[in-house]
């Protein structure tokens, strides 16, 4: 049987249900090949030589398809067609030409197909052709520049910016936009403005209207600014009387936006179900597997001929012919250098509608999304009649001017209407009928104050708009790169706003004042579009590689001598209006509220950058970095460096709260080691007084004695609440039971954890169950662990990033944070029982001919990684 290979279990199982029993369809289950995550994988000074690693879960993969290959000599790539499916393609024909499970007559193709339906399917494999070279030295390409700068870059952020983590080549850039605009927000001035309404009365209706004149002068935005300014305008309109001075009525039209492409399924998915742009990713990659929609990474909003005659007759039979246009809609693609697809995103068949389609949840939310998006494209446009009346006083001196419409003909409106970003409701009240020279009758003239507001922080919908705009990534990043920037803990999402950490505005200077050219807009979008160039056979891929490597390899050269001290000082100035804004007294804000003498300034340690004094070790005077106002209560410039007091304890000593170099903590007396404590997470100084401080102080508390002997304590770790009897510690859910828990409790509690035994205990209820993970089907939960919260997927446990909440995290979340796990900790990855000895040696050659010779390949075989590391030296060896 011919082999057929795609990308996913569920894909296997339909394609190879439509191509019948000729066929044997397995899956790879992605990439089986990778560049290894150690310095070297890809080295310029070869021409650019690559080394690629197949993991032990690929291995096992290859394995099979390597052996089904063998027995029958025909591989037919069904992989995504896009630029990634054609890669995965190209690395599987590597990898078995290195197994040698290819041979010079093997047939080898590749078939394409937009949709994973019988039609579709049967036609792909109808025009077979070869790989496409020129798609997969894109790929390369990509691969290797984010390598280098990933590999290389990330060291010199290590040396020169203790704390900071790593810096990709486009997600540098998306951190760039959200620190460019929070800085925006900083400087933003608010202005006041004021505007006024009046109501009026005509013959057949009353009506709102603004003032756009006051004392024969035409009204500017900002001409009202004052509330004086705005009483005098009232008092002027108030005194005369009005007629309709003109009345002036257009019709217009509303056209249909065109099907999704990657872009705008993300932005629409997070306006109206609120569905970050992986999970946006991860629902859509599920209802193209099943055959629902179209292949969801595309840059287009073409549609098949056959697929616009389909819509067209979905449209009439089910909404009437006035809905459908004379003629089919036709899109073009807007992006340039287009390249990821082929068609928009679209149902596979128009006649699936969503309420008879058998699907549930998030699957059930997006195929209605795209369904009528799609069948949208293809409707009449919605009709309207604009009215527009100018309402002037007697003298001429005062005007009013009241718009509206009225919507003749919903047309597509009927079924779909496109979200927006921050944008005001258009005003779609609807206006009597005015007869020009008709006297009107004058109701209250009402003023309204208003303030200026500043751009507003992006959302990911917004967010990946502006990349598209500015050419930065493609269909197939987006995901993953607001996904990166935030897992490395350089913005976080609040209320689906995406702000920027100080974290991240520490990296974006240093990258921003030693690698300026490497996070400018344009040399980016330049970049992509190199590489759209190499896609289309227009350009070199090594030759793009050397001109970037030799300039950012210089400027990486360039960072080795300076001094940590340096960089530091350069980073002060160009935060400076954010981490020491100006004082209303006038004096230095740099200048340390301690000594008097030293100055403020970023510095780093062990634990990340904090504000210190430059008259250290005089002075020992801290702060964190960067606490905001309202942070914890109230910023850290609230404290004074000796702390607020809170009063006195009962031996008389003060008790105080201050902050230090990590946080909010409560002091009793002076010394050298004064008794300390700190607050639970998630408490605000703000809740913090005198009662809670000595709570805090008098911690561990003696709950009672342990029926078999010693004394059983309660006291809050660096791991959370906890009860201790001996050498058993038992975790609290909650940090006030600290102060409240009971013997018997306390004793129960340790006896479930003593019944675990050491290591793995018994199974203990998750405190949320996620769902199954869309690799293998295997169970994701959240669970309370010792060391605090965690998310767990087979062997596979992830600890939670501390701002996030385990009841509020989501599988999108989740499945990131397992990744990144799994890859630093390959061992610990979810993996099939160990494989035979016949199969272990397999995957290092061919199977043995003798049992006597099988012996010692398959001890070999368990004594070796089970990785194999091809070196390339050009795409097409």
């Amino acid at each position: 049987m011919a082999v057929v290979v795609v990308e996913s279990p569920a894909k296997a199982k339909t394609i190879e249900k439509y191509l019948g029993s000729g066929f044997k369809v397995l899956a790879s289950y992605g990439h089986v090949r990778d560049l290894p995550a150690k310095d070297g994988s890809v080295r310029p000074a070869e021409d650019f030589a690559m080394d690629w690693e197949v993991d032990s879960k690929s291995s096992k993969r290859l394995s099979e398809i390597a052996q089904a290959v063998k027995d029958d000599g025909t591989l037919i790539l069904a992989t995504d067609p896009d630029r990634e499916g054609e890669a995965i393609s190209w690395h599987l024909v590597e990898a078995l030409r290195a197994r040698r499970a290819l041979k010079k007559d093997s047939k080898i193709s590749r078939v394409v197909f937009n949709a994973i339906t019988k039609p579709a399917v049967l036609a792909a494999m109808q025009a077979p052709r070869q790989i496409d070279m020129a798609l997969v030295e894109a790929y390369l390409a990509r691969r290797a520049l984010d390598y280098l700068v990933g590999f290389t870059l990330s060291p010199v952020l290590w040396r020169k910016l203790p704390g900071a983590k790593s810096a990709g080549r486009v997600q540098s850039v998306a951190l760039r936009l959200l620190v460019e605009r929070e800085m925006e927000i900083e400087a933003f001035k608010s202005r006041e403005y004021w505007t006024i309404s009046g109501a009026f009365g005509a013959a057949k209706g009353g009506f709102e209207a603004r003032l756009v004149k006051s004392e024969g002068k035409k009204l500017e935005k900002f001409d009202l600014a004052t509330e004086e300014d705005a009483k005098r305008a009232v008092a002027f309109a108030a005194a005369r009387d009005y007629r309709v001075e003109a009345v002036e009525q257009k019709p217009a039209q509303r056209h249909p936006a065109p099907p999704f492409m990657t872009s705008t399924l993300q932005q629409e998915a997070s306006r109206k179900l609120g569905f970050g742009a992986q999970n946006t990713m991860r629902v859509a990659q599920k209802l193209y597997e099943a055959g629902w929609i179209t292949y969801m990474r595309t840059d287009g909003v073409d549609l098949a001929p056959e697929a616009v005659q389909a819509l067209r007759s979905e449209i009439s039979s089910r909404y009437g012919a006035q809905y459908l246009p004379a003629a089919p809609r036709v899109y073009k693609t807007k992006a340039k250098n287009a390249q990821e697809a082929h068609e928009a995103i679209r149902p596979t068949e128009a006649s699936r509608h969503p309420d008879k389609a058998d699907l549930s949840g998030e699957e059930a939310k997006l195929y209605d999304l795209i369904w009528r998006r799609a069948v949208a494209s293809q409707m009449e446009s919605a009709r309207f009649e604009r009215t527009v009346a100018e309402i002037l006083s007697a003298d001429s001196q005062a005007a009013f001017r009241a718009t509206g419409q009225v919507l003749l003909f919903d047309g597509f409106l009927t079924l779909y209407q496109e979200g927006q970003d921050d944008a005001e409701d258009e005003d779609s009240r609807r206006l009597p009928a005015l007869t020009q020279g008709e006297a009107l009758k004058r109701g209250a003239i009402t003023p309204e104050q208003h303030f200026t507001q500043p751009p507003p922080r992006f959302t990911e919908a917004s967010l990946v708009r502006r990349m598209e705009e500015l050419g930065i990534g493609r269909p197939s990043t987006y995901a993953s790169i607001i996904t990166v920037v935030q897992d490395r803990g350089y913005a976080r999402k609040d209320k689906g706003r995406l702000i920027p950490e100080d974290k991240g505005r520490l990296v974006t200077a240093f990258l921003e004042n030693y690698f300026a050219r490497l996070v400018q807009y344009d040399f980016t979008a330049g970049l992509e579009e190199k590489l759209d160039d190499v896609t289309s056979g227009q350009a070199d891929w090594k030759r793009l590689l050397a001109d970037f490597w030799t300039d950012f390899n210089g400027e990486v050269e360039a960072t080795k001598e300076l001094r940590v001290g340096d960089v530091l000082e350069r980073i002060n100035e160009a935060l400076e209006p954010h981490v020491f804004p100006p004082k209303e007294d006038g004096s230095d804000p740099r200048l340390c509220p301690t000594c008097g003498k030293g100055r403020l300034s970023i510095r780093t340690g062990k634990f990340g950058a904090f504000i210190g004094c430059s008259n250290y070790p005089e002075c020992r005077y801290t702060r964190p970095f960067g606490v905001e106002e309202g942070e914890n209560g109230e910023s850290s410039e609230a404290l004074p460096p000796e702390g607020k007091l809170l009063g006195q304890a009962p031996d008389g000593e003060a008790v105080t709260l201050r902050v230090g170099r990590f946080g909010p903590y409560v002091q009793k007396g002076e010394g050298e080691k004064p008794p300390r404590a700190s607050p639970p997470r998630g408490v605000s100084i703000d809740e913090v007084d005198l009662d809670f401080a000595l709570q805090l102080l008098s911690l561990p508390r003696l709950v009672g004695e342990h029926p078999e002997g010693g004394e059983i304590r309660a006291s809050l770790g660096r791991f959370g609440p906890y009860v201790q009897h001996e050498k058993t510690y038992a975790n609290l859910p909650d940090w006030r039971e600290v102060f409240s828990i009971g013997l018997n409790r306390a004793v129960d509690l340790l006896a479930q954890k003593r019944a675990k035994g050491p290591g793995r205990g018994a199974a203990v209820a998750p405190l949320k169950e996620l769902g199954p993970h869309p690799e293998d089907g295997a169970p994701v939960n959240v669970m309370a662990g010792r060391y605090g919260p965690y998310v767990k997927w087979g062997a596979v446990n992830a600890t939670l990033p501390k701002e996030v909440k385990p009841e509020d995290l989501t599988m999108e979340q989740a499945l990131p944070l397992l990744a990144a796990r799994a890859a630093a900790s390959p061992k610990k990855k979810p993996a099939a029982k160990k494989a035979p000895a016949k199969a272990q040696a397999a995957e290092g050659g061919e199977a043995p001919k003798t049992k006597a010779a099988a012996k010692p390949k398959a001890a070999k075989a368990k004594t070796t990684k089970s990785k194999a590391v091809v070196k390339t030296q050009t795409a097409e060896s």
